[in-house]
C-alpha cells in the first residue's frame, strides 16, 4: 500500500508542470465604491466621472490623445523578463455618434501616448481599433498582451468566447510606461458616458 502511495505521489510531481498555475493576477480593480490604490488622473474634471454599479463611468468629452480629459493612469508592469495582459470591458452606455468617439486602453511612453486598443467609432459604424474589425456590440473585452518588445491586440464582443487577435506588432520599451482607460471625442451637444468594467493586469505565460 506504502508503495502505491508513493508511486502516486512520484507521479504527481512528475506531473505538476502540466497542471500549472494559470495567469496570476498583478493588480485588479472592481470598482466597487471607489478607486483602486495607484491611479492617478490626467487633466482630471471631477464632474465627468464616478463609480456606479460597480463600475468607472467616464463622460466621452470633446478632445483628442493629446488633450484628452479624464484619462485614469497607472504604472505599466514591468515587461523586461515577463509577458502581461492587460484587460477592462468597455460599455457604450448611449451609442456613440460623434466621428471618432471612441473608449479603450493607451499606452503611454515617457508622458505620451504611443499606442492604443479602443472601441471606436468610424463613419457611422464601430470598431476594435487598431486594425478596423467591425465591432457593432455595445459591450466588448478589450486584452492587450506586452512583453519585452511587442504587443497583441485582442478583443471579445459581449465579453464571452475566446478572445480574437485583431492586430501584433513592436512596442519598444521605455522609461515611465503608463497604462490607460480612457475616451474622447465626445459631443459638445450631448452627455454620453463610457462605462469600464473588470480592469485588471496579468501575468501570463
Amino acid at each position: 500500500m506504502r508503495l502505491v502511495m508513493l508511486s502516486v505521489l512520484v507521479l504527481l510531481v512528475l506531473a505538476a508542470p502540466l497542471f500549472a498555475a494559470g495567469p496570476q493576477t498583478v493588480f485588479e480593480d472592481k470598482f466597487d465604491g471607489k478607486l483602486g490604490d495607484g491611479w492617478t488622473w490626467l487633466r482630471e474634471n471631477p464632474k465627468a466621472w464616478r463609480i456606479k454599479d460597480k463600475a468607472l463611468e467616464i463622460r466621452v468629452e470633446p478632445g483628442v490623445a493629446g488633450n484628452v480629459k479624464n484619462a485614469l493612469l497607472r504604472p505599466a508592469p514591468n515587461r523586461s523578463a515577463k509577458k502581461y495582459a492587460i484587460e477592462v470591458t468597455i460599455i457604450f452606455t448611449t451609442p456613440p455618434t460623434a466621428q471618432f468617439e471612441q473608449a479603450g486602453i493607451t499606452w503611454y511612453q515617457k508622458g505620451n501616448p504611443v499606442f492604443k486598443l479602443v472601441h471606436e467609432r468610424i463613419d457611422g459604424k464601430d470598431w476594435i481599433i487598431p486594425a478596423r474589425v467591425p465591432a457593432p456590440e455595445k459591450t466588448v473585452q478589450l486584452r492587450l498582451v506586452v512583453d519585452k518588445d511587442k504587443y497583441t491586440a485582442q478583443f471579445r464582443p459581449d465579453a464571452k468566447g475566446e478572445f480574437k487577435t485583431v492586430a501584433s506588432g513592436g512596442l519598444k520599451p521605455s522609461e515611465d510606461e503608463r497604462v490607460s482607460i480612457q475616451c474622447y471625442n465626445g459631443p459638445a451637444d450631448a452627455e454620453h458616458w463610457m462605462r469600464f468594467e473588470d480592469f485588471r493586469i496579468l501575468e501570463v505565460e
